[in-house]
């Protein structure tokens, strides 16, 4: 588990949630899309860290 990775992976999440409710506010369509991009990507990054993490669980039991 890369603490760094999901610690970037959060603040990018936190980022993307920040950039859409501006986009929500300003009735701005692009920094809303943009802010929703990035809590996908995210997620995506979350789910990359979480496959590590069991991959290695399953090497370490073996």
């Amino acid at each position: 588990m890369s603490t760094e990775n999901r610690v970037e992976a959060t603040a990018k999440n936190i980022e993307g949630k920040i950039q859409e409710a501006v986009g929500e506010v300003t009735g701005n369509p692009k920094d809303k899309a943009e802010g929703q991009a990035k809590q996908r990507e995210a997620a995506v990054e979350h789910t990359v860290e979480n496959i590590k993490d069991d991959k290695k669980e399953v090497i370490d039991r073996n």
